[in-house]
């Protein structure tokens, strides 16, 4: 009998109800995970477990899919079970890799990291999570070579070349980076995002007489940082429509050289070219240096700034806006996200008033709202972008994690602190304190990924020793 391959468990015994073996099994259940069909593969996995308990390519696709669904800490000991058994599965290995590292275990991560890519060294996966490892333990170069290795291996993975983008522009090699870039349109979670458009894809050249689509993709940050360009696009191109979601358009509707707005695709009128916001660093040839940095660049309607004047009434406290959790699918939300009571150090700092710029407000946050004495909340009056820059315009200071409430009070112009976890998005660069992109923010950084409590205490002592509010509005009696 020859040895069963490298990675794959041995043969066991036929399940009861049909003449399928576990492998047969498991080939289905992969199947079923690959086509996105999670609750049918963790069915076929439990099957599989029931007639065979302990089988590692069960458990280590179990793994995967709790990691899918968010639930690393119940990945990670999936997947530590199933590697256990069989140390030879290299993408579980990997997967694990990638668990630990959600889950701020950076020593477990770099060890399965460079296992699994030991096991298989042209392994796109592999190489790109131990490249992720490598950012967080500030091994930039390191990483580099990894991506590299595995874009030379797999040309046309995107993964390996939108790694690479990250961390070139992280490093501001903006040039190749903005190349790079580009690939994350090749992605699978971007397949499908726009709609067939039968216009050209805009390469920077002048429309004199045309008209051009600018689309507000991937997220409301990046909308929002993108958006300095639309200015530029109106130097070349007659007419300029904008395409975005609702929650932005009262916002980005008044951006200087827009001439329309539009929410449906369905409504959007003929145009000679399109283009992403997110791809016009790379047509005007962007470096750190020649970033669009006129500040700001947004503006909130000046009758809702006056509307929320009139409802926070008088200012008798310097005003503080929080915003501690980005959007929950985020791919890094779990660590770039934190839990009001951890901010709780902030609320002693300094006499202020709070304001809640979170919006949705999360329910398991709601209890830690009682830190913040006098903290007002008026998230649900927060009904787009516009609104929220409005409120923005009211305050001294906003406080926030890496979410587009920071972008926006950039934007804005407004004192910003941003709180970045490790290893913080490109935009932030690296070891800096400013950015290029907003010159009003300030940025605070982990030091050890998932370190959140130094990074509060070193924005409580600025906020006691450093930050300086503008005199008041009113004389308390």
């Amino acid at each position: 009998m020859t040895a069963p391959a490298r990675g794959v468990a041995p043969p066991v015994r036929a399940l009861q109800d049909h003449a399928e073996t576990a492998e047969q099994s498991l080939l289905r259940a992969q199947a079923e995970a690959q086509a996105g069909r999670l609750e049918s593969a963790r069915e076929i996995c439990g099957g599989i477990l029931d007639h065979a308990p302990g089988h590692p390519g069960a458990t280590a696709l179990l793994g995967m899919i709790a990691a899918r669904a968010g639930r690393f800490a119940e990945a990670a000991d999936l997947l530590e079970r199933a590697v256990r058994a069989n140390p030879g599965l290299t993408a579980a290995r990997s997967s694990l890799a990638a668990a630990y590292q959600k889950l701020c275990r950076m020593p477990e991560a770099l060890r399965e990291a460079a296992a699994a890519v030991a096991a298989q060294p042209t392994s796109t996966d592999s190489l790109v999570t131990l490249a992720m490892v490598q950012i967080d333990l500030d091994q930039h170069e390191q990483a580099k070579i990894s991506l590299m290795r595995a874009i030379g291996n797999h040309p046309d993975a995107p993964e390996p070349h939108l790694g690479l983008a990250q961390v070139l522009l992280a490093q501001g090699e903006m040039a190749p980076g903005w190349i790079e870039y580009e690939w994350r349109n090749r992605m699978n979670v971007a397949h499908n995002t726009l709609p067939r458009i039968t216009s050209p894809y805009w390469n920077g050249m002048r429309i004199p007489t045309g008209r051009i689509l600018l689309i507000g993709d991937q997220g409301y940050g990046d909308s929002i940082q993108f958006a300095r360009y639309i200015p530029l696009v109106t130097e070349r191109c007659r007419d300029v429509v904008l395409g975005c979601s609702a929650e932005l358009a009262p916002l980005l509707s008044d951006v200087p050289g827009v001439g329309q707005c539009f929410s449906r695709w369905d409504a959007i009128p003929p145009h000679a070219a399109h283009c992403r916001l997110s791809s016009l660093p790379l047509m005007f040839g962007t470096t750190v240096d020649t970033i669009p940095a006129k500040h700001p660049y947004l503006a909130a309607d000046p009758q809702r700034v006056a509307a929320w004047r009139d409802r926070l009434g008088p200012r008798w406290l310097p005003r503080i806006g929080l915003a501690w959790s980005g959007r929950p699918t985020h791919p890094n939300d779990l660590r770039r996200s934190v839990a009001l009571h951890r901010l709780a150090p902030l609320s002693s700092a300094r006499p202020a008033q709070f304001v809640c710029l979170q919006k949705p407000l999360p329910p398991s946050d709601e209890a830690a709202l009682a830190a913040f004495p006098g903290m007002i909340d008026l998230s649900d009056a927060l009904a787009d972008f516009g609104e929220t820059a409005a409120l923005i315009e009211n305050l001294d200071l906003v406080v926030s994690v890496d979410s587009a409430v920071a972008h926006l009070a950039g934007a804005l112009g407004k004192p910003c602190w941003l709180l970045l976890s490790k290893a913080a998005d490109w935009r932030w660069m690296v070891e800096r304190s400013d950015s290029p992109w907003y010159p009003t923010i300030r940025l605070f950084r982990q030091h050890i990924p998932g370190a959140w409590d130094d990074l509060v205490q070193s924005v409580r002592d600025a906020l006691v020793q450093g930050w300086d509010a503008p005199a008041t509005e009113g004389t308390k009696r």
